[in-house]
Order: C-alpha cells, then structure tokens, then sequence
C-alpha cells in the first residue's frame, strides 16, 4: 500500500538561460523569455516588488472576471508567430497566447527533471502524458521510451509535434492523439493499458473536442480512479499538478492515496515555485502537486 507523506513539499525551478524569473509583488510578475520580457498577473505575489518600474515588451492586463479574460499590451516588438527557446534538448516555441501564458509552463521544468530521475537508465519506459498542451513534457519523457500525448485542442497538439519536428526528435515514439483525456483513460483502462509513469496537469475548467466538460473538483476523482489502473506494481510514478483552485495539495495527494491503495511507493505533495533570479531570490509559488513514485 503507497504510504502517504503528511509533511510538505516544495519543487523550486530555479530557471535557465531561456527563462528567469526577474521581479514579482504587488499581483504581478516579470520574466523574461528569452530576449523579450514580459509582465502577467500572479496573485500569489502579494509582497512588494523589489524594483521600482518594470520595463517589458508586453503586459497581460486581466479583465474584470476573476476567473478569466484579458488582453496583452505591448511596448516592444513581439513576434505574434512566436519565436524559439529552448530546455536542455527540447525547443519549443514561446508565444502570447490569449490565456496569459507563453505557450508552456516554465515552473514544470523541476518536475520534467523529477521524471527523468525516475526513469534513469530507461529507454523502454511507457508513459502517458494528458493534458499535454504543447508537448515540452513530452519530449522530456521521449528520452526514456514510448509516450502517449493526449490533448482536447487540435491546435496544442499540432504545435506540440511542431515542437518535435523544432527539437529534431519528430522520429522518437510519441502517439499524438486529439481526445477529451478523461474519455482517453478510460477506453485504455478497458483495453487494460498499462503505464510505467503518467503526468496529468488538467485545467480548472475546460471543454473536450466533442463538446465534453471538465471541472476540476468533480472530474478529477473519477479521471485520477482510471490512472490509478493504468499503474501496476512495476510503474515507476505519476504525477499530478493543480492550478488557480481553492485548494489544498494534501486533498489531491489524499485522492491519490484513495486511487493507488493498491501499489507500493510513497504518496507526497506540495508547492510547485520558480526561484527570482539573483542573489537572494524569494520563492514564487504557482501550484500545488500530488506525486507518487515507486523507486526500482
């Protein structure tokens, strides 16, 4: 039985020579990506700002519902067809997307590494990755066998394998499948499928391509049940990340807990972060995780 660890984590990026983390406070934070800089909204930033002013090549200004819309302004030239960066071998392309973010999630890159170690020494590794988006952890999980992506938006999808074809790795054994991930987990529960690891960063709210709704609080129970059979004694992890909910990570991790009771390995959770650049940088948190690994 998977023992769950009470006690708090924290997964801390500390970024890399394509992304940092410059300043946050006051809602907000600068970053920059690559050579452009930008500014978005972080709630979670609620200490001041250790700069006086901000310069940036472009801003997302929230609207006025909490749980949604804006738009960006720019003060710089911006490619609005993106242009490259790149993580360790994976290239990607960055973007000013009209959900706020850049076209993928620069605090995963500490948990795109905790998967690769519990993989190392794997090239025949078959893991599933839903809600995959544009594909940069996929990639990563290429390195170590056979991934499955799956993704609601035929858009994410293609740059995803845009992404593969930018990295040079459009011949690796990836499945790109355009499917409501839900729906997807559990035709492989019933073909009896069965994953070494899966990743799964699902949205507060969302839609499938046949019109399927996802809310969080009363999808993921039965979504995270079907993952829970997908893993046999022999999987080596999955890992679960949450956005922007009133929630707790030790509510998700107890869901796993519930969900795994029939593995081995060791249940953990808490904060994922992203380290301001410089001396004395303070830690950002912008999501909570669930994890379960079971060490070879």
């Amino acid at each position: 039985m998977a023992a769950l660890d009470l006690q708090p984590k924290l997964m801390v990026g500390e970024g890399w020579g394509d992304f940092a983390l410059l300043d946050c406070g006051h809602g907000r934070k600068l970053e920059s990506y690559g050579k452009h800089r930008f500014i978005r909204p972080e709630p979670q930033a609620m200490w001041s700002p250790r700069q006086a002013e901000w310069k940036a090549d472009g801003e997302f200004v929230p609207g006025s519902d909490e749980d949604g819309g804006g738009r960006w302004q720019f003060d710089g030239p911006v490619p609005r067809d993106g242009w490259e960066l790149g993580w360790n071998d994976v290239r990607f392309t960055a973007s000013c997307t009209p959900f706020r973010h850049l076209g993928f999630f620069p605090d995963m890159a500490p948990v795109w590494d905790w998967m690769g170690g519990q993989l190392a020494g794997r090239t025949d590794a078959a893991t599933l990755n839903l809600f995959g988006y544009t594909g940069v952890g996929t990639l990563a999980l290429s390195d170590y066998g056979p991934v499955t992506h799956v993704d609601a938006s035929k858009k994410s999808v293609a740059q995803a394998r845009a992404n593969a074809a930018l990295s040079g790795m459009e011949q690796r054994p990836v499945r790109w499948i355009v499917d409501d991930a839900a729906k997807f987990a559990a035709r492989e529960v019933r073909r009896t499928k069965r994953y070494d690891g899966i990743i799964l960063d699902p949205p507060k709210f969302g839609r499938g391509p046949e019109g399927e709704v996802w809310r969080l609080e009363e999808s993921l129970p039965g979504l995270i049940a079907d993952c829970g059979k997908l893993l046999t004694a022999e999987s080596r992890f999955l890992f679960l990340t949450v956005y922007a909910v009133r929630m707790s990570s030790l509510a998700i991790a107890g869901l796993l807990a519930e969900a795994l009771a029939h593995l081995p390995g060791t249940i953990e959770h808490g904060d994922l972060a992203i380290r301001e650049a410089g001396p004395d940088g303070r830690v950002l948190p912008t999501a909570i995780f669930a994890r379960w690994s079971n060490p070879a």
